[in-house]
């Protein structure tokens, strides 16, 4: 408890009490780092305290197994994409595009490219950080879906759902699959890592999760933290979200957040929260008017990977 204290800047009189001032503390952390807010520090919420700790030159930074994470990671990945080298999405998570983007920048100071950012690739990174123009990230991202076949015929689909929400899982897996989609459906409840990882493996090239929320309402939630934001799962979640108002009352505007589903993901990724907590009207609402909630997520999910918003 004295660790969490500390780790979210409390100071003052300290105690092994989870108290109203630590539960505002770990309320306000999660809203800045777009967690689903609860005031509970679980798993997701720890992992990103320990993130936020991380400054540039902080460790070595290299490709390793499990992944570097942490704030530096993402700091130097918006470097690399200013600069354009293509580091990946600025999820801050070291992976294969990250060390690529190292291994080229250091190639190109004519140092030895071995995808370790030490001392010497910081120094050389800030040397030219005034030549950094924009994230080729976010370019590369628009340019592959103005490029991208507009079809789901023979896309490669991975849904998500709790299992209360398995019936509706399993009537939206049949409707894409009828228009040509190859869906597969997890409704076990398994730990967020586990399935973005099968997602992952599976190869999908869309992610779609349906889940309770913390909060009241309906909302759809993309990628996105305070320096980037996935362009395609923004525009599916905009689709999804002008889909779902055609059936469900006080549908939110889409949201960036940093959920694991969404930023472990590689490929397009959104997360629809149908019901908030204790909400009995709207879980009465995905049972009794089921088809026209499935119809709804189906067309929305069809036009933003179809349609995809300019």
């Amino acid at each position: 408890m004295l660790d969490l204290r500390a780790r979210l800047g409390l100071r003052g009189a300290a105690g092994d009490s989870f108290d109203d001032r630590l539960e505002a503390a770990v309320r306000e952390f999660q809203g800045v780092r777009g967690l689903r807010v609860d005031g509970i520090c679980g798993p997701e919420t720890w992992g990103a305290l320990i993130e936020s700790g991380f400054r540039p030159g902080d460790r070595l930074l290299y490709l390793s197994s499990p992944m570097l994470r942490g704030d530096d990671v993402a700091e130097i990945q918006r470097q690399l994409n200013a600069l354009g080298f293509d580091a990946g999405r600025e999820d801050g998570i070291l992976g294969p595009e990250t060390e690529t983007a190292l291994r080229e920048f250091q190639r190109n100071e004519g140092a030895t490219p071995d995808g370790v950012c030490g001392p010497a690739t910081l120094a050389a990174i800030a040397r030219v950080n005034g030549l950094a123009a924009g994230s080729v990230a976010s370019v590369r991202e628009r340019e592959t879906l103005r490029h991208a076949p507009r079809r789901l015929d023979g896309l490669r689909v991975f849904l998500v759902a709790e299992p209360a929400m398995s019936a509706l899982a399993h009537t939206v897996a049949q409707a894409l699959g009828k228009l040509g989609a190859l869906v597969n459906p997890d409704v076990s409840g398994a730990d967020a890592g586990m399935l973005t990882a099968e997602a992952n493996r599976f190869g999908a090239d869309a992610f779609v999760a349906l889940t309770n929320s913390g909060d009241p309402g309906v909302r759809c939630a993309y990628f996105s933290n305070r320096d980037f934001r996935s362009e395609g799962g923004h525009c599916l979640a905009l689709r999804l979200t002008e889909a779902l108002r055609s059936v469900v009352d006080d549908v939110d505007e889409p949201v960036g957040r940093t959920y694991r589903f969404l930023r472990e993901t590689r490929m397009t990724a959104v997360v629809c929260e149908l019901v908030g907590r204790d909400e009995s009207e709207a879980r009465a609402l995905l049972t009794t008017r089921l088809p026209d909630v499935t119809r709804a997520i189906v067309e929305g999910f069809r036009r933003g990977l179809e349609e995809p918003v300019p």
